[in-house]
């Protein structure tokens, strides 16, 4: 099936769309970094992204060239994702949480020219890191360094004043603005397509190295003006977005949302934080919230959460991994979230394809995905590839704007996942029924074969969800020598609760299917989490198959 819309794509770039926006909502508010304590007009920000983008190509930049970020969430991160779009420069976005092997790898595989980083976040001090694979850096001058592991990068750009040795201060890149610069980027506008790539993003590399998704303006742009769409987003909104900018959801489900509809970008601190959340909803009056459900779970339970005025919020979208839906409707109830949307998406795909809308019932919003997105194909394949029926599985295929170029410079396994026709295989397991309403019931590689009987982890996670004192639960697949795989229940109970595995299985027995009972159950506080707050089930599984004997983890 397919998107049929009325609404035509964007056929612009992302710095024409931004000139557009600053021209029609010049006055009103576009970006609040509460940590920072900035706010930009849309004409400021139009004015901050221009003034960036001359300066990075004063620099010694052209188009094409890559550059890489490493930063948690803050203004100089939204800036960057305009300027090296307006400049024909490739972002590519590195993940806060890498270390040096990784920043190695994305630095490298991208070729990146420039790097621009925060001195330290959390635990991690990049600036430290990057010296340990450069120490060339100490001798070097600014934007001419030679580094033998790495021998692409030119600029380090730090996201602060300094003078240290071989780095840049970021008044000091602003104040590199010519005139000359200024000129060639006036003439580089003239010369873009919006079909040229303009950013690389690294998927989660958990098995092998990590590929780079290869997007375009007409990706990214097109996608975030949908989802927007979907939101009913317009310029009176203001959106909190405390997902990360690094990954999809935060730089076009969030940033991109914003700016094709005249929004506000209200970022309420450089990592998730519950509270800071909660309190910059209520200060700023946001009308619209971001989150993974984990997210959504940790400020529900926050134990100062009366404490906030949440009547403001109206919409926002929970994704990135399944959304239990006794979350959705606490989400909807408790936090005045009436119009939130789910949607479903990867990199690979800009990212959404599905995303329920407020004019959906209820029920089908706590329960499903959505529908496809506009200008969007999908269809469900079996394992030969044939197209199965409706309110059957199998693999979600999608094809239209939305699907990246390719893995960069990464052709064998670009071709694993988009064949001849341009369909993307997810590698998703989901239904379709007659309304067209998806459900995704789960990864193929997650999906569970007990004795030769396929269980889908998500339908008992659901299932364990109606149990009044669990608050949150993560089933996975374990090996096992007698059924090939047995599953494993990790349960996090609610405050002051106590339950025991023989609880748990009384619970299931006669209301779901013996084998599809928890043979292994932990009871836990915390999930090993991405930095997106996606739950790392992979994590678990080794962690479990240690607890066990070890000729069972053998069996794998």
């Amino acid at each position: 099936m397919h998107g049929a819309s009325p609404t035509p794509l964007l056929g612009t770039t992302i710095g024409g769309f931004l000139d557009r926006a600053v021209q029609r909502w010049g006055d009103r508010p576009a970006l609040v970094v509460r940590e920072q304590n900035l706010r930009l007009s849309y004409a400021e920000l139009g004015r901050a992204v221009e003034q960036l983008a001359a300066a990075l190509l004063a620099r010694g930049l052209k188009p094409g060239d890559r550059v890489g970020i490493w930063a948690p969430n803050c203004a100089e991160w939204v800036l960057t994702q305009f300027a090296t779009a307006r400049a024909g420069l490739i972002l590519v976005n590195i993940n806060p949480a890498y270390r040096t092997h990784e920043l190695a790898y994305a630095l490298n595989k991208a070729d990146c020219a420039a790097l621009l980083l925060t001195r330290r976040h959390k635990d991690s001090d990049y600036l430290a890191m990057l010296r340990e694979l450069a120490p060339e850096l100490r001798d070097a001058a600014p934007g001419a360094l030679h580094a033998q592991h790495l021998p692409e990068l030119r600029n380090v750009v730090l996201l602060e004043d300094t003078s240290e040795a071989g780095v840049l201060g970021w008044n000091t890149l602003l104040d590199s603005v010519t005139a000359e610069s200024t000129e060639f980027l006036n003439q580089i506008a003239a010369t873009l397509n919006f079909d040229d790539p303009i950013n690389i993003q690294f998927t989660s590399g958990t098995t092998g190295q990590a590929k780079g998704a290869t997007l375009t303006h007409h990706n990214l742009l097109n996608n975030g003006f949908f989802v927007g769409e979907a939101m009913r987003l317009t310029e009176q909104d203001r959106l909190c977005i405390p997902v990360p900018f690094y990954h999809c959801f935060g730089m076009v489900l969030g940033n991109l949302a914003c700016i094709t509809h005249g929004s506000c970008m209200v970022i309420p601190g450089a990592g998730f934080d519950p509270l800071a959340t909660l309190e910059t909803v209520a200060e700023e009056r946001c009308t619209g919230l971001h989150g993974v459900p984990t997210m959504f779970i940790a400020e529900l339970n926050h134990p100062r959460f009366n404490e906030f005025e949440l009547g403001s919020l109206r919409t926002g979208i929970m994704a990135g991994s399944p959304c239990p839906t006794e979350i959705m409707r606490r989400v909807v109830n408790a936090m005045h979230m009436r119009d939130v949307t789910i949607a479903y998406g990867m990199t690979e795909t800009s990212p959404v394809s599905f995303q329920t809308t407020p004019d959906d019932p209820l029920e089908r919003r706590v329960s499903t995905v959505g529908r496809v997105h506009p200008h969007i194909e999908v269809k469900i394949v079996d394992t030969e590839g044939h197209i199965v029926p409706r309110g059957i599985t199998g693999e979600l295929c999608t094809r239209g704007y939305s699907v990246m170029l390719s893995y960069w410079n990464d052709a064998s396994r670009s071709h694993e996942v988009i064949d001849a026709a341009g369909w993307m295989h997810t590698g998703d397991l989901a239904i379709i029924d007659a309304q067209g309403y998806a459900n995704i019931v789960g990864r193929i590689k997650d999906m569970v074969i007990r004795g030769g009987e396929n269980i889908y982890p998500r339908e008992i996670e659901e299932f364990l969800y109606t149990h009044p004192q669990i608050l949150d639960v993560q089933v996975f697949g374990v090996p096992d020598p007698k059924y090939g795989e047995e599953l494993c229940a990790w349960i996090r109970l609610r405050e002051d609760q106590q339950l025991s595995d023989e609880d748990i299985r009384t619970f299931c027995q006669d209301r779901i299917a013996h084998y599809k009972i928890p043979r292994h159950i932990r009871f836990v506080d915390s999930y090993p989490l991405t930095v997106t707050g996606k739950v790392q089930k992979f994590h678990m599984r080794e962690t479990m198959m240690q607890e066990l004997d070890l000729t069972v983890a053998r069996t794998a």
